[in-house]
Formats: structure tokens, sequence, C-alpha cells
């Protein structure tokens, strides 16, 4: 008898190898058995490239390619139905005439939403879901937040002293983490779609906002700047990587700076958010001073937090965000220097045991 949840499980670690590469798109893991074997293996590699089980039915070695008409697919995320960068999923299966389709989660996506089940059933393939689904979920939090609140998932950033303060009164550039932590927090850039920051630090820290520091893409970088005061000096605006600047005078673009004009008369927030949404951004990590961060809080607009934690070097300061309605948390200690790294979830994507930091 076939161990469905190890083979989902390995869907799923599969899945993580297309991580920060498959935007727009969900990362999706693929395994073909046969009596207990496995004939193949796939993920979705980066978007507008193959599917998950396309690349799965396409390792499978030519002597066993008559074995897939009495294999199991088991694959992290419902088969797409329709066409888009590449064909459909399911109808593949179908061609295929794979005898049984395991499946984690169903697609939210409006063009998928139960139609690949639909189309695997109606051609009298066996299919169920659900197996793993919270592990499945967490990993495609970003995705299923974008669809199901039209709104692209919110991760809150900052390091503050263990006595709780963020920064020096003065608001001086002040670097809490070591070089692991660095690296971290440029890894986890390279994983996001955007990255937030409001005028003060932007002004006061000058921020590049890449991913230097880690082998992946950069974010598009997001400046809060309303009178459009900041210099063209700061490294916000180099080349390096696009940049949407939200004013309070023009929509406009300037080589790779975009200027989105926003009302000011009320919260920007929501503004902001629908105009990654908008564009398809499916996730924000906002790394901006407290008062940006705290308006995030106050209005439940997030759905993460990740806190360095490290001791006690300022005697004075400004006062680190407070979460509210926190769900989880986990921690880790990271390099030589007593520095933590904790991970706050709350909306309805709530942390899982095995998150990978």
């Amino acid at each position: 008898m076939q161990d469905h949840t190890f083979y989902m499980a390995r869907c799923l670690q599969l899945a993580q190898m297309g991580k920060g590469a498959t935007a727009p798109n969900p990362m999706v893991g693929a395994v073909l058995v046969h009596d207990g074997r496995v004939i193949g293996e796939g993920y979705h590699r980066q978007y507008g490239m193959a599917h998950a089980e396309v690349a799965c039915l396409e390792s499978v070695p030519p002597v066993d390619k008559q074995l897939i008409p009495q294999s199991t697919m088991y694959v992290s995320l419902e088969p797409c139905a329709h066409k888009g960068k590449t064909p459909s999923c399911a109808l593949r299966l179908v061609d295929e005439q794979v005898k049984e389709v395991v499946v984690c989660n169903p697609d939210p996506f409006h063009l998928v939403q139960g139609r690949g089940f639909e189309i695997l059933r109606e051609h009298n393939i066996v299919t169920s879901s659900g197996l793993l689904d919270a592990s499945g979920i967490w990993l495609n939090r970003r995705f299923f937040c974008f669809h199901q609140q039209q709104r692209p998932y919110v991760a809150l950033k900052w390091a503050q002293t263990r006595s709780g303060f963020f920064a020096p009164l003065n608001r001086t550039r002040y670097q809490m983490s070591n070089r692991h932590g660095q690296q971290l927090v440029h890894r986890w850039r390279s994983e996001e779609a955007a990255i937030l920051v409001g005028t003060n630090t932007a002004l006061h820290d000058d921020p590049q906002l890449t991913a230097r520091l880690w082998s992946g893409h950069h974010p598009l970088r997001l400046v809060i700047d309303k009178d459009l005061s900041l210099p063209s000096s700061l490294r916000v605006f180099n080349v390096e990587a696009p940049t949407w600047v939200f004013n309070s005078i023009r929509d406009s673009v300037a080589g790779n700076i975009s200027y989105k004009k926003l009302d000011f008369s009320g919260s920007i927030i929501p503004q902001i958010l629908s105009a990654l949404y908008a564009h398809n951004i499916l996730s924000v990590m906002v790394e901006g001073g407290a008062h940006l961060l705290n308006s995030f809080i106050q209005e439940g607009l997030w759905d993460e937090a990740r806190i360095f934690s490290t001791p006690d070097m300022l005697s004075e300061g400004i006062a680190a965000p407070m979460l509210s309605n926190a769900m989880h948390a986990f921690a880790t200690e990271l390099g030589t220097d007593n520095l933590n790294v904790y991970v706050h979830s709350h909306s309805a994507y709530p942390y899982v045991n095995g998150m990978e930091l």
C-alpha cells in the first residue's frame, strides 16, 4: 500500500525549490508513483516554464513511460484547467491517462477553482484532495492570500533590542543585526515580490533595498514620498531595480522610476495594496520605520512579522512596534551574537511546524 503522506511531503519539498522564482504562479511539486516506486518527479522551476505535473511526466525514463496509465500522480496544488503561459496540466494528465491524482490543495485562482478536478473526473481519473493541506497553504500563503483576499501577502520585518527599542531617538542609522542576519534578510527579499519603506527610512538610512547579499532576484522597491521631497541621489533611485514612488502629486514614469499618485487625505495603505494587486504583485515586505509598521498593524493589514531581537545596545530610543492578534511564534538563534528571529503569524495562513527560515 502506498504511503500517500510520504509522497505528498516530497511534493511540498520539491515545490520549495522554486521559491522566489515562480510568482505570480504558486510553488508546486509533483511525484509520479507506480506500485510503490517513484518513476518521475518535477516542480515548477520558474514563471513561464513547465508546471510541476508536466515536468514530472517528462522526467519519466523511456523504459517506464508505459507505466504512466497505471500510476498515481501526487501534486501539491490542483492541476490547472486553463491555458496561460503553458497548456492545461489537467488535460495533459488526461492525455497521459494517469490512473489517479492525489492533491494537497484546491487552486483558488478563478480560472481553476475546481475545474481541474472536474476535467479529471470527467475522464474517469480517480481524484482526491486535502492531504497535508495546512502545510500546502502555508507554503503558498502568498498565492492564497492574493486570490482569496484580493491583496498581496504582507510580511513585516524589523529589528529591536530586547528592551523594546527600535532605533535611536535621533533616527541615525543603527545596525542591530549581524552578518548572518543581513544575509537572511536579503534572502527574504529575493523571495518577495516587493519591498516597502517610508520617507524617513529612505532619507535617513539610504537603503538600497536589493538582495545583493543573496543569489536571487531583486524585489520591486516601493517608497512613500508624499511631496516628492526625497533627493534623487538616494540609492533607492539607482538603476539596480525598478522603484515605485507613492506620492500625492503625479502619475508618471521616468526610466526605472514609476510615480503612483495616491489620496493622502485618508489611509494610504489600502490604496498601496490595491495598486500592487492590480499589477499582479503577490507579496510585499515592509521594512519601514515604526510609524509605517504600526500603521499596518493598527489597520490589521498584515499576515506575518519577522522580528530580530538583539542584546540591549541602546539605553533609550524609539519604541518598537507592538503586535496585536499574533497567533504563533518561532525563534532561532543566528551566528554568535545571540541574535534571535521571531516569526509571528496573523490571518488565515497560520504558521505550521517546519517553517524554513
